[in-house]
């Protein structure tokens, strides 16, 4: 592609690389330059315009970010994503659904660096999204590019974007309760995991409140029948023998890991009974502010296995916006400078 200012008497055919008030209009940046639209600029006076101009083998911008985000969805309804239209040089890609994004970060950052001029944003990978998200976009800088670094953009990042759907339909949840304390089923940290579920299309098949006591949760875990248990404990887990990973394993349940590097959301356990996941839920997740159990959470339920390691994993970033109700704040009582520890 050829770019920069030429005479009027050079101009015709060219797109018009900024924009241009002229009598009677506005001719837009992109505009291909016709006889007319140079008759207007020279009675406005003006004697150069900058444009740019395709060579042969360049492929414009519209049709160039098309094709890229057609080889990175591929068959766009099995990925569970849809493209927006193209306009100057972009197009957005969504999600057609609840779920979570999965992409090959690999891939794009080959993709990024065939040429600068081919570009592709995504959102972070397990990113959670709902119908029309937009999970990428992408760009081409320049009006076109050339067709051999399209294509090469287009093998490296083939079908690296798709969307996971929620695999599990339903969850029933486990709260407990303490002496002098009785949960409620109207309770706001209820109504907290019901509208996480919610936002997955998960339905809350069922609220058991049972005694802070491993035995009653475990009696509880070995009722259910959904494909997901959750556990809301009145007192924080503060032990993998506490009492409900201690009542999940009484269940026949196997404890994959306790706690996890992603403030709020430290007290989280994850566990299993015959395949089922078991969620034991911090006590963050009572409020509907974004903590670590939804990142758990939202992997399980569009059917990511989430192990050990994965969890372990999560600490980069985990260090999430405080959450204001939170009974006991990171940021601890502050002391007078010198003061003794």
């Amino acid at each position: 592609m050829r770019f920069g200012p030429v005479p009027l008497s050079e101009a015709e055919g060219g797109l018009l690389a900024y924009a241009l008030r002229v009598p009677g209009g506005l001719l837009k940046k992109g505009h291909v330059l016709t006889a007319d639209d140079l008759a207007a600029l020279a009675a406005a006076g003006i004697a150069e315009v900058t444009v740019a101009r395709l060579d042969p083998g360049d492929v414009g911008e519209n049709a160039a970010a098309l094709r890229l985000a057609e080889a990175l969805v591929g068959d766009g309804q099995a990925a569970g994503l849809r493209l927006d239209p193209a306009f100057t040089g972009r197009v957005n890609i969504r999600a057609t659904g609840a779920g979570i994004v999965a992409l090959d970060a690999a891939a794009i950052s080959r993709l990024n660096a065939v040429d600068p001029m081919i570009t592709l944003a995504t959102v972070p990978e397990w990113q959670r999204v709902t119908e029309g998200t937009m999970v990428g976009t992408v760009k081409i800088i320049s009006y076109a590019v050339p067709e051999a670094a399209l294509e090469a953009a287009c093998a490296a990042g083939r079908g690296a974007l798709r969307r996971l759907p929620p695999v599990i339909s339903a969850a029933e949840l486990i709260v407990t309760q303490v002496p002098g304390a009785p949960a409620r089923r109207d309770d706001k940290g209820i109504a907290a995991v019901e509208g996480r579920l919610a936002a997955l299309g998960v339905a809350l098949a069922g609220v058991e409140i049972v005694d802070h006591e491993a035995g009653a949760v475990a009696a509880a875990l070995v009722r259910h029948r959904s494909g997901l248990s959750l556990i809301l404990t009145a007192s924080a887990t503060s032990d993998a023998h506490d009492v409900a990973p201690e009542g999940m394993v009484r269940a026949g349940g196997r404890l994959i890991r306790f706690g996890m590097p992603v403030d709020p959301g430290n007290l989280l356990f994850l566990g299993e009974i015959g395949g089922r996941p078991v969620i034991g839920l911090p006590g963050c997740a009572r409020s509907p502010a974004l903590n670590g159990a939804d990142w758990v959470l939202e992997r399980v339920v569009c059917g990511v296995e989430v192990s050990h390691e994965d969890i372990a994993a999560m600490g980069v970033g985990g260090l999430l916006k405080e959450i204001p109700t939170r009974p006991q704040p990171r940021d601890g009582p502050r002391r007078a400078p010198g003061a003794p520890d």
